[in-house]
């Protein structure tokens, strides 16, 4: 158990290349971070902390910014944390880099019947017998000194994860699904997880279903360009331009500064500061080869393909509950509607459209194809009785 009298506080660069020295020595270490998110491109990195098998750190980015030696350090370690993806995002956005080897306590849980949400607080209640007091969850950790209160929450959020790491890990072997779970969070340690698609990064804007190609290839510009500033800015992306006006600008496709007048809510400082770079983006857009613009986004199935679709993720929450996981975790509903959508032909190219990791495929390859061949039926019991269960019958 952690000391907690043994809370060392890193506000210099001395003392952060003593952290990476004591990091590189150890086999694991907990991570956690503060973040804020409100006003900024990416989420600002508020605080870092720490936990070795004796002790804590609280690592403090507004004294030490550059904290790409600490990310590199991590880099010689079991990293284990909580819902890690936040926390690695971060790093990927401000360093370029993650560490490559992580264990998420929340990932390793969901394959133990946890579900795919379990709170640290919950975790820790039940793995640890410990209830924690998280009463900062909406602190301000721009604010110097942290208080007592905070400290002791900054340390409440690491001090248990190395324990619940060990237990989890005994678990998840005895439970036969280590590999599993090792799998899952292999591609946490992935750095190209965390890249902005920008070939696809337009389809988040609102009404992209709705428009023909060349209206897509000027909206993919638009983003591009909105994307640039915002980083360079380091400003929210809806600072800049809001999502609907995005859209708006891909339809109106103007041609010069003065058509910008038209849309109303795209401001005069706006259009002063970004109405040259707007039309020189719209005429990028214009200019893309016709075979080169973005293809349409598919179509929602047809209703008959949506029943599939809905028949195989019935099969697919099955299979999860007769083995205690998430039906989230098993099967992406994208790709139950890619299957629908494709019709692979023959059972080499149904597996190859799963595109499922091999733990993954083990579960519910075989059942899927038996169910879309014929071979597998659905059936309901026990309703009469006030129980209903879904049974998968040959």
């Amino acid at each position: 158990m952690i000391d907690r009298t043994n809370v060392e506080t890193v506000e210099t660069n001395d003392t952060l290349a003593r952290l990476c020295a004591r990091i590189r020595q150890a086999p694991r270490v907990a991570l956690d971070t503060e973040f804020h998110t409100e006003r900024t491109y990416s989420p600002r990195l508020m605080v870092v902390q720490l936990a070795f098998d004796d002790g804590a750190v609280i690592v403090d980015p507004l004294a030490v910014p550059d904290l790409r030696t600490l990310i590199d350090a991590l880099g010689d370690s079991i990293v284990v944390g909580h819902a890690l993806s936040s926390d690695l995002k971060i790093f990927a956005e401000r360093f370029d880099a993650v560490p490559p080897t992580v264990f998420d306590c929340q990932v390793g849980a969901a394959f133990l019947g946890y579900g795919m949400q379990v709170s640290l607080a919950d975790l820790v209640r039940d793995l640890e017998g410990v209830r924690l007091a998280k009463s900062q969850t909406v602190s301000d950790w721009s604010a110097r000194p942290f208080s007592a209160r905070q400290v002791e929450y900054l340390v409440d959020d690491v001090a248990h994860l190395l324990p619940m790491y060990d237990k989890l890990v005994v678990r998840l072997e005895e439970a036969g699904r280590l590999s599993w779970a090792l799998e899952e969070c292999a591609a946490l340690g992935d750095i190209d997880r965390y890249r902005l698609d920008e070939r696809r990064a337009y389809l988040r804007i609102p009404g992209a279903m709705r428009m023909n190609r060349r209206e897509l290839g000027v909206l993919s510009e638009l983003v591009k360009l909105r994307d640039r500033v915002a980083r360079e800015r380091d400003l929210p992306l809806k600072y800049i331009i809001a999502d609907d006006v995005v859209g708006s600008l891909a339809t109106l496709r103007p041609k010069q500064i003065e058509d910008l007048d038209q849309l109303r809510r795209l401001d005069a400082g706006t259009r002063r500061q970004l109405g040259k770079a707007i039309v020189e983006a719209v005429a990028r857009g214009e200019a893309i080869p016709e075979a080169d613009l973005p293809r349409r986004p598919e179509r929602p199935l047809g209703q008959n393909r949506d029943t599939v679709a809905a028949m195989m993720g019935v099969v697919v929450g099955e299979i999860a509950r007769l083995n205690e996981l998430p039906p989230s975790l098993l099967v992406p509903r994208t790709a139950l509607e890619r299957i629908a959508r494709e019709i692979p032909g023959g059972r080499e190219a149904f597996d190859a459209s799963l595109e499922l990791t091999h733990w993954r495929m083990q579960l519910v390859a075989d059942p899927l194809w038996r169910l879309l061949s014929g071979e597998l039926h659905l059936a309901i019991e026990g309703y009469a009785d006030g129980d209903p269960k879904i049974r998968l019958t040959p």
